[in-house]
């Protein structure tokens, strides 16, 4: 073989394996991205769900307290300021 020939069988070569090498270790990137994305997407859901519950749980305090106490909606006489004077 000639020197030419072994050296473009040399770069091509070379050129081949970094373009395999540069492939796999893209695949791998991007699958753990991914994963880390189902992570996120679960760690989101469970927020959401820990935040509904809270939610839930306040309303049924809520709906508890209203049957004990009598809730003013604001509607009633004006209060008193310091000088005899209405607000």
């Amino acid at each position: 073989m000639s020197r030419a020939s072994k050296l473009t069988l040399a770069t091509t070569s070379l050129g081949a394996i970094g373009i395999v090498i540069f492939v796999h270790y893209s695949q791998r990137a991007e699958k753990a991205a991914m994963h880390a994305g189902v992570i996120r997407d679960y760690e989101q859901q469970r927020l959401k769900r820990e935040r509904q519950a809270d939610f839930e749980m306040q309303r049924a305090l809520e709906e508890e307290y209203r049957k004990v106490q009598t809730v003013s909606d604001g509607g009633g006489p004006a209060p008193q300021q310091r000088d005899g004077t209405a607000s």
